[in-house]
């Protein structure tokens, strides 16, 4: 397998309009180069940079609202919400991430790519919890369902959305996290299908809606 960057497919003139475009490249060029030195990414994803992670990520946009403030948790490379922050301008991206080397990774490409809609926070959700509020929280890769419910629903105001990326195990991982659903005070659960006729295959997310946690839940995030 070949370690050098690809061209962007053609579909990702699309995804990526107008400013987009120039910031999208430049962030690939990020990832297959200090991105992989820094571990961040292996290797082999750079030839699946573009198909995997960009244009995988850049479609989970569309089921983001207008306009609202959202918190990427365990942003890691950035994947998906620096992608989202180049895509949607109108929304204001929290990267949340613990460990230093990769909070480097992202200020350095915030800068270099010029984004004023980004900040980047070096922590956890669960010290964040009680402190800010978001209206959407995104997830990939970070955590079974269950397990992010818990970090991602204490961020979010009532009727805020976590969006996580889940692929095949999608239905499996919400099927699993019912318990965790009614105790964190979900109001809905669901799975959306994004990226038709973008990406092969499309993308499955899982879209919950938070409620009012049950008092007892409230409780124990206060102590």
């Amino acid at each position: 397998m070949s370690d050098e960057l690809p061209a962007p497919p053609d579909i990702a003139r699309d995804v990526f309009a107008g400013e987009a475009w120039d910031r999208a490249n430049a962030f690939a060029e990020l990832l297959a180069g200090p991105g992989v030195v820094r571990g961040l990414l292996g290797p082999r994803e750079i030839p699946r940079i573009w198909d995997r992670h960009l244009l995988n990520c850049a479609v989970v946009a569309e089921a983001v609202p207008p306009d609202v403030e959202l918190v990427d948790i365990g942003s890691g490379a950035g994947l998906p919400g620096l992608v989202l922050a180049i895509v949607r301008p109108d929304i204001r991206v929290t990267l949340l991430e613990p460990l230093l080397r990769r909070t480097v990774f992202l200020e350095e490409s915030v800068e270099t790519l010029k984004l004023g809609n980004v900040e980047v926070l070096r922590g956890r959700a669960e010290e964040l919890a009680g402190k800010r509020v978001f209206d959407v929280a995104s997830a990939r890769a970070v955590a079974p369902l269950d397990r992010l419910l818990t970090w991602a629903m204490p961020l979010l105001r009532e009727g805020g959305e976590l969006i996580a990326m889940k692929g095949e195990r999608a239905a499996g991982e919400l099927a699993e996290a019912e318990a965790q659903l009614q105790a964190s005070g979900a109001r809905t659960a669901e799975l959306v299908t994004v990226g038709r006729g973008k990406v092969e295959p499309p993308a499955t997310l899982v879209r919950v809606v938070a409620g009012r946690a049950p008092e007892r839940a409230r409780r124990r995030r206060r102590r």
